[in-house]
């Protein structure tokens, strides 16, 4: 107990700052996020959960010295063993991943530097592009700052080298007047990226010549840097030149650290934080992917991870803005084909405002400010209630119109990362990261209270098995053959897999139709993105880089070009509200899988349920508890399987067209010579028409379908295969009882465990009740978190 006291008391005591404990207190004063009722709450869940685990350790333990003495482990006590390492391995909560995710100098690091309160760790400078590269930032036990810059592996490095030269290749028949070789930013980089390496002249040189060169940059052959400070700005001023974009100088000075261009991502941990407790992991996403194929899939699988997503942008640009809008796009899409089932816009810098011209924009409406700070709150609140309803209306053409991101109440934050320092012309709730860092107290609760419910409950069926199977004999005259329920189990299987086949065909006549607006619309797509206002000027290199990537190009600085989505939107167009209904959580409708499999779950339990009354034995039987919790684990792994394979159902569409149009990219890309990028431009053309032609869009719908048959007959087997393991488990068997150890005290202290879970419910209530009347009372003493409601235990 004393020793799950005082882990729970370190991990709740939390402290933004490293220093002497008077810098401690006074900074944990200032950004204390959690409630006292709240902290209690999760002190208790935190000594529910250790004391959890321990019991489980000491079970396993049991069991396998008991194993070792016999020559064969019977499958009954093997699935024990399994089942108990599981959850002894669980983490103790999932990362929660909450992307900041915008342009070039949208002011996502001043942003995130608030949010932790830490002024100036990562890298600003107004308008130009500041964060390079991927960064994580998140909070443990540890006691240092600590950051590890993860570089790209020498295979890696390789592919990324052959691609640059390549790219760089310019053959002699091409001269001077040629327009194709003018410089654009595909060229200004690979250059750039080349000098820093192996220094100048590195961009004339063949791949095989730089193979031979040695970096000028010394390299750790774990390909990780480890950087640490006893202060914040101690590891900021490290860190800086690992993530803030190295630019050239025009007067030859050299960058600050030659080793940016192999930077893959970067993980800084703080210590103990309040601000984002451990197990919140924040990401600053740069806007587009990179040239380097690893760099590029890793920036996809991080928005893709994360189960927020606050798309950032400039208060004068989030309305109407190009670039705003891809984000806002591409999270809309991660929605549907990853975790994220939370958007929000944060308009940054909403201090900024030239009242003259806001006065005269307003004229004849009759506003009258007194004071630049009225119209500063004024016009936020206009930004935010315009994009909220611009927001809902794009997630309802998306998404089904019932989904709980559009529940949401706050869709739309403005935050200004100036003031909250400053606090000039708005207060500290005014600047509204405080709105934000209450998101992310509530997201932290309500996961942690999920978890450690689950992961309790989920121990007390598998100690339940172990008394079961420990105490056969005194069960066998009691409970029923299990014939009948097998019977009824195999009927709601065939019924299970009757209601998957009708939920997946919903997506059939929307596929049919996506396939025909793409056959029909194309060529105008295509035209469209080989198009360039200035012609072909400083277009031939990047539509190179295009045909290298297999139909992607993104750079640090210009917009994403995707030819393979761009020419399947149309399909997407067409499936993405039906298959948003088909993957959605929360609701209960026929149209959702998870709908049918909760269906199945209920309809076993309620028929345990009538066999025992009929047959006259107690609602707490052991065996009856053991296989409701059984179903409860079984089902929900399944939820998680069903969510990995969601990803893979929904790029199965474009990845079958890039896949498709690889021999296209090809031979666009070793065109060379006089008007080459015409040439490209036709050649990529001539092999989607042809595609096109020989199936290309119908290819793809079949590979949906198939990845849908492949979700249906994993979902049917893992059903089959885990509840009959479950049956015969529960079948009495006296071998299994004698080769058992006595796991008694065990299972009876986990079940004081698992009947503490409504106790801490219901003291949290208690405690909020009594929050609320402190605060009627005596407001001005009671009065911290700001805009706090306990939500850990509704």
């Amino acid at each position: 107990m004393a020793e799950a006291d005082d882990f729970a008391s370190q991990e709740l005591h939390l402290a933004p700052f490293k220093g002497s404990a008077r810098k401690r207190r006074k900074s944990d004063h200032k950004c204390r996020v959690f409630s006292p009722p709240e902290q209690s709450a999760l002190k208790e869940y935190e000594k529910l959960q250790l004391r959890t685990r321990r019991v489980l350790s000491n079970t396993y333990q049991k069991l396998i010295q008991a194993a070792f003495l016999d020559e064969g482990i019977p499958g009954g006590i093997k699935y024990l063993i399994n089942r108990l390492l599981a959850l002894i391995g669980k983490p103790s909560l999932d990362p929660i991943y909450i992307g900041l995710f915008g342009a070039t100098g949208a002011g996502k690091s001043s942003l995130l530097n608030a949010i932790i309160h830490q002024a100036m760790f990562l890298p600003v400078s107004g308008e130009s592009t500041c964060t390079s590269c991927i960064v994580q930032v998140s909070s443990s036990s540890c006691e240092q700052y600590e950051a590890k810059i993860h570089l790209l592996s020498d295979q890696e490095w390789k592919e990324e080298l052959r691609n640059l030269t390549k790219l760089l290749q310019r053959p002699e028949e091409e001269d001077g007047e040629d327009d194709s070789w003018d410089r654009d930013n595909a060229v200004e980089e690979a250059i750039w990226k080349l000098q820093v390496l192996y220094g100048n002249g590195a961009e004339r040189k063949s791949y095989e010549e730089l193979l031979r060169e040695k970096p000028r940059a010394k390299i750790p052959n774990s390909r990780i840097i480890t950087l640490k400070g006893e202060e914040a700005n101690e590891l900021s001023v490290k860190l800086d030149p690992y993530i803030r974009t190295q630019m050239r100088h025009t007067d030859g000075r050299p960058v600050r650290t030659q080793i940016w261009p192999l930077i893959k991502y970067v993980e800084v941990t703080l210590p103990r934080s309040e601000v984002i407790p451990e197990g919140v992991v924040l990401v600053d996403i740069p806007g587009t992917g990179d040239f380097n194929s690893k760099i590029d899939e890793m920036w996809k699988r991080t928005i893709d991870k994360c189960s927020v997503i606050w798309v950032i942008s400039d208060i004068e640009k989030i309305s109407g803005g190009e670039t705003h809008e891809e984000l806002l796009c591409e999270s809309i899409k991660a929605c549907q084909r990853g975790v994220c089932q939370e958007i929000a816009l944060v308009a940054t810098k909403s201090d900024k405002l030239h009242l003259p011209e806001y006065l005269r924009e307003r004229k004849g409406e009759n506003w009258e400010f007194e004071s630049q700070r009225e119209a500063i709150l004024e016009r936020n609140e206009a930004v935010n209630q315009q994009n909220n309803r611009t927001l809902k209306e794009k997630l309802r053409r998306i998404l089904p119109t019932d989904s709980k991101i559009l529940e949401a109440s706050d869709l739309v934050y403005t935050v200004s990362a100036q003031e909250y320092w400053r606090q000039e012309l708005l207060n500290e709730e005014e600047t509204e990261i405080s709105k934000l860092r209450d998101f992310i107290r509530k997201k932290f609760l309500e996961k942690k209270r999920k978890t450690v419910t689950d992961y309790v409950t989920e121990a007390f069926g598998v100690l339940l098995l172990a008394d079961t199977l420990n105490s056969q004999d005194g069960l066998t005259n009691e409970f029923f053959h299990l014939s009948s329920l097998r019977r009824f189990v195999e009927e709601r299987i065939q019924l299970l897999q009757t209601d998957v086949d009708r939920c997946f065909s919903r997506v059939q006549h929307p596929l049919q139709e996506g396939v025909r607006n793409a056959r029909a619309s194309y060529r105008r797509i295509l035209s469209g993105c080989l198009t360039r206002s200035k012609g072909n000027q400083g277009f031939h290199q990047t539509l190179k880089a295009v045909c290298l990537r297999d139909g992607v190009y993104a750079s640090r600085t210009l917009a994403r070009i995707d030819l393979n989505e761009a020419i399947t939107q149309p399909i997407y167009d067409s499936v993405d509200p039906v298959f948003g209904n088909i993957f959605r959580v929360g609701k209960d409708t026929s149209s959702a899988l998870i709908f049918h499999i909760d269906t199945f779950k209920r309809s076993l339990q309620e028929k345990m349920a009538e066999v025992m009354i009929k047959r006259g034995w107690k609602s707490d039987s052991c065996k009856h508890n053991f296989l409701v919790q059984e179903i409860n684990a079984i089902l929900g792994d399944l939820e998680g399987q069903i969510l990995r394979k969601k990803k893979r159902i929904y790029e199965s569409l474009c990845s079958s067209i890039q896949n498709d149009l690889k021999l296209c990219y090809e031979e666009a890309a070793h065109i060379t010579g006089k008007k080459a990028c015409e040439r490209m431009k036709d050649a990529i053309r001539r092999g989607v028409d042809r595609q096109v032609a020989e199936g290309l869009f119908e290819r793809a719908q079949e590979r949906m379908k198939t990845q849908f048959q492949q979700l249906k007959n994993g979902i049917i087997e893992k059903v089959k295969g885990s509840v009959s393991t479950m049956l015969i488990l529960a079948s009495p068997r006296e071998d299994l009882s004698k080769e058992l150890s006595d796991v008694k005290r065990e299972y009876r202290e986990m079940e004081k465990l698992y009947n503490s879970l409504r106790e801490i419910a219901e003291n949290a209530v208690m405690r909020r009740g009594m929050q609320e009347f402190l605060m009627r009372m005596s407001p001005r003493k009671v009065s911290y978190p700001r805009n706090s409601t306990l939500v850990l235990c509704d």
